[in-house]
C-alpha cells in the first residue's frame, strides 16, 4: 500500500500550512504564533486541545472507536533556528535571524496531517496524544514538558517521533534499533587573565595564548583518554577575545559541544575537561571557569517499537526503500529525554535535498509531508486496531 489516499488529498493544504510556518519562524520557547496555529487547526478538526506545557507546547487528544485503554504518543518539534536563510524561495523567512533550517515546520505539519486524518476516521481503539513540542534546538523543550507533567497528565504506553533526512533519497525511511543518536553536552569555558599593552606581553596573563593552549589541550581527550572503540567528539565552536590591535585581552570565552553514545564516556570527558582547565589555569596563573551542561541524552530506540516502524514503513513506501542498517548519528535530539521515560522509536524520512540541515541553503521537500503523516497514522492503526479488544 502507498501513502494513505485521504492524507494525499490534504497535500495542498499541508503544503500551504508548512510554507506559512516556514515564512514565520519562531525559535525555542517563542513559538506563540506557531502553537496558536497548531491549536486552532486541531480544534477545527474536533481534537481536544491543551496548551501551556513547557511554555508554548500543545497537546492534542484523540479518542478512537472501542474500549481499549492503550495510549500512544506522537511527537513533533516546532522551533526554528537563530540563523539567516539563504534561499530564493517565495515562502522564505520573513524574520531576520530566524530560519526553519532543520525542517521542524515540516514535522509540525506532518503531525497536523495525521491529526486531521485520525480525527476524521477514528479507525483505532485507544487514545492518541499528539505532542507538539517547543525548543528542541538545545534549549530543553522536551525536559520542560516532562517537568510540567507531560506523561502524568497524558500517559503514553509507547511513543514515536520522526525527522526529515536530506541525506536519504525521497521515499526512503530509516530506523535503527538501539543507540541511534548521540548524547550531547554544551560548554562555556571562561578565562580570566590580565590585560596589557600589546607591546608589553610580559605584564599580561594573555587570555588569547591561554585560550589557544586550552583549545589544543582539550583535543587530546578524545585521542588519548576515550577508548578508541567508543565514538566521541569534542568540538570548540566559538572563541571570543580581544577588541583592539594593540591590546592583549585579559579575558576569553570558549564555547562548544561534546557528543558520545555512552553516558560514561560523557562523564569521563567532563572530568578531563575540568582537570585540563584547572591545570592550564595553574600553569598560566589565571582563573578558568568550566560550565559543562548535559543538554541531550543518548537517543535509544527500543527494539519492539523499531520493528513496528520498519513494518509500517514497508506499507507506506517501497519495501526496498526501508533502511534498517543505517549508521548511528553523532547529531543529537531531545526526543531522547522522552524515550528515557516512555519506550518508543525515532525514524528518518528521506527527501531530495543536496543541502544538509542547519545550512543557510537548506530546503525541505514538501512532497514528503503525506509520507510522514501516513507513517504516524498507520503506526496508530497498526498498534491499536479496532476490534482487537472485542
Amino acid at each position: 500500500m502507498p501513502t494513505i489516499d485521504r492524507i494525499d488529498g490534504y497535500a495542498d493544504e499541508l503544503t500551504a500550512i508548512r510554507r506559512d510556518l516556514h515564512a514565520h519562524p519562531e525559535i525555542g520557547f517563542e513559538e506563540v504564533r506557531t502553537s496558536g496555529i497548531v491549536a486552532d487547526k486541531l480544534k477545527s478538526w474536533g481534537v481536544e486541545v491543551h496548551r501551556g506545557l513547557g511554555g508554548t507546547g500543545v497537546i492534542g487528544v484523540i479518542k478512537g472507536n472501542g474500549t481499549s485503554g492503550k495510549r500512544i504518543g506522537l511527537r513533533a518539534d516546532m522551533d526554528a533556528l537563530p540563523m539567516e536563510e539563504n534561499t530564493n524561495l517565495k515562502w522564505r523567512s520573513t524574520i531576520p535571524g530566524r530560519f526553519h533550517g532543520c525542517g521542524h515546520d515540516g514535522h509540525t505539519t506532518m503531525l497536523l496531517g495525521t491529526a486531521r486524518y485520525l480525527a476524521e476516521t477514528r479507525n483505532f481503539d485507544g487514545t492518541v496524544h499528539l505532542i507538539f513540542q517547543p525548543a528542541e534546538e538545545g534549549l530543553g523543550g522536551a525536559r520542560a514538558m516532562i517537568k510540567d507533567g507531560l506523561f502524568e497528565k497524558f500517559p503514553c504506553d509507547e511513543l514515536y517521533g520522526l525527522h526529515n533526512a536530506p541525506d536519504l533519497n525521497h521515499g526512503e525511511i530509516a530506523i535503527l534499533p538501539g543507540p541511534a543518536m548521540a548524547g550531547a553536552d554544551f560548554f562555556d569555558l571562561r578565562i580570566s587573565g590580565y590585560g596589557a599593552h600589546g607591546a608589553m606581553p610580559e605584564r599580561s596573563k594573555d587570555a588569547v595564548v591561554i585560550a589557544t593552549t586550552l583549545a589544543q589541550s582539550i583535543q587530546t581527550i578524545v585521542s588519548r583518554n576515550v577508548d578508541p572503540l567508543q565514538a566521541a567528539v569534542v568540538s570548540i565552536t566559538q572563541i571570543h577575545a580581544g577588541s583592539a590591535y594593540n591590546v592583549i585581552p585579559g579575558d576569553a570565552h570558549l564555547c562548544g559541544t561534546v557528543r558520545a553514545f555512552s553516558d560514561e564516556v560523557r562523564a569521563l570527558i567532563r572530568e578531563r575537561m575540568r582537570a585540563i582547565c584547572a591545570g592550564v589555569a595553574s600553569a598560566f596563573q589565571c582563573e578558568i571557569e568550566a560550565d559543562i551542561r548535559d543538554t541531550f541524552g543518548v537517543l535509544v530506540n527500543q527494539v519492539e517499537q523499531s520493528k513496528v516502524v520498519e513494518d509500517v514503513a514497508r506499507t507506506v513506501v517501497n519495501p526496498a526503500n526501508v533502511i534498517t542498517r543505517t549508521q548511528p548519528k553523532m547529531g543529537s535530539e531531545d526526543f531522547a529525554d522522552m524515550l528515557q521515560t516512555i519506550p518508543g522509536a525515532y525514524f528518518w524520512v528521506g527527501h531530495d535535498g543536496s543541502v544538509p540541515v542547519h545550512n543557510p541553503g537548506y530546503v525541505l521537500d514538501d512532497k514528503i509531508l503525506p509520507i510522514g503523516a501516513s507513517m504516524f497514522a498507520r503506526i496508530i492503526e497498526t498498534r491499536m486496531p479496532v476490534g482487537a479488544h472485542a
